[in-house]
């Protein structure tokens, strides 16, 4: 089993031990359809100022981000860094909720660990389903 590790390191957007648990969820579920039994995550909330630096240091772009992630290797699988922040503005541009957000950034980083990228149409594309797959078989929905 995928150990995770969480750690909310903003104080600005309440996240639960529920959602911590659901996100765990979608952590295993996203692993085991790629194939992966074992590992370990680390998931990080931040604010929008930490992300921002972390996307000027790392990717050379001066803008606040929703989700970074930075792969290590197959056992200690990597990191999830997570704007809470952003999560929440997302979540009412979108209009859904803000545990819908989380899932989704949380696997699209997870898919990101796992070698995935959305350069272009087709590899966006395959993203998207993969991302749809996890979110629907948790019965994770826009609502």
């Amino acid at each position: 089993m995928i150990n995770v590790d969480f750690n909310n390191q903003q104080d600005k957007v309440e996240i639960s031990e529920e959602m911590f648990g659901l996100l765990r969820e979608v952590i295993i579920t996203a692993a085991e359809l790629e194939g992966y039994s074992g590992g370990e995550v680390s998931i990080a909330f931040v604010s929008n100022q930490q992300i921002k630096e972390l996307n000027q240091k790392y990717r050379d772009k001066n803008e606040a981000t929703d989700v970074l992630s930075f792969p290590i290797d197959d056992e200690m699988l990597g990191d999830i860094i997570i704007s809470a922040n952003r999560a929440l503005e997302q979540s009412k541009e979108y209009g859904h909720s803000l545990k819908r957000e989380l899932a989704y950034l949380t696997v699209h980083g997870m898919l990101h660990l796992f070698g995935y990228d959305h350069h272009s149409e087709e590899e966006k594309n395959e993203m998207r389903q993969k991302e749809e797959r996890v979110l629907t078989q948790l019965g994770i929905s826009r609502d």
